[in-house]
């Protein structure tokens, strides 16, 4: 009989911004942003270098790195764009809304487009792992230590990437759950685009 995705997964929980494992480890999880490296100066690259080994000297833990690939769906944008070319009244905005249309369904045609985004996971092993209360879980008092244990090393963390010029920003409960879902049900969390439309299509 084949197992349940619920069955598989090693997370039991996922609450006030922390991954419970069914061992009861923790796992939190950091957003950050993405860097240009190529266009950086051979004096910035090593320095950003530097920075990026002395910060991966100073783990006294492990982590993981996370790089998640979503589709970006145009069609919604260009379905956007015929519904605004069908409203223009001045014949030129007409024919430069058409013009912009076309141009961005030949980069739909191109191929798949994709955006990536990129995480840091940071663990957490209470020592020794106290299987407490219910079915064995974390009661309050041991989740709290150990979620301000995970909070520590998270920040610790994020202070280490920012030095290299990376963003970083913790993920909550929502987005965890979301990042989760998204990454088993890629195609139903492929991406719709929506960037602004360019004012001087907008009468």
């Amino acid at each position: 009989m084949a197992k349940t995705i619920q069955e598989i997964l090693e997370v039991k929980d996922i609450r006030e911004g922390v991954v419970i494992l069914k061992d009861n480890s923790l796992r939190g999880i950091l957003a950050v942003s993405s860097m240009n490296f190529a266009l950086k100066s051979d004096e910035e690259q090593a320095a950003i270098i530097y920075q990026f080994q002395n910060f991966l000297n100073s783990l006294d833990f492990p982590i993981q790195i996370l790089i998640q690939s979503r589709r970006i769906n145009l069609t919604p944008y260009i379905e956007e764009l015929k519904s605004l070319e069908k409203k223009q009244s001045n014949e030129l905005l007409k024919m430069q809304t058409e013009d912009y249309r076309k141009f961005i369904e030949s980069l739909a045609a191109k191929g798949i487009i994709m955006t990536k985004n990129f995480y840091v996971i940071v663990p957490f092993y209470p020592v020794p792992i106290k299987l407490k209360g219910k079915k064995g879980a974390l009661n309050e008092k041991d989740f709290e230590a150990a979620r301000f244990q995970l909070l520590q090393r998270m920040e610790f963390v994020a202070t280490g990437l920012r030095r290299c010029g990376l963003a970083c920003a913790p993920l909550g409960t929502q987005e965890l759950i979301d990042l989760f879902w998204t990454h088993f049900h890629p195609e139903e969390a492929e991406v719709g685009y929506h960037p602004a439309i360019p004012p001087e299509l907008i009468v």
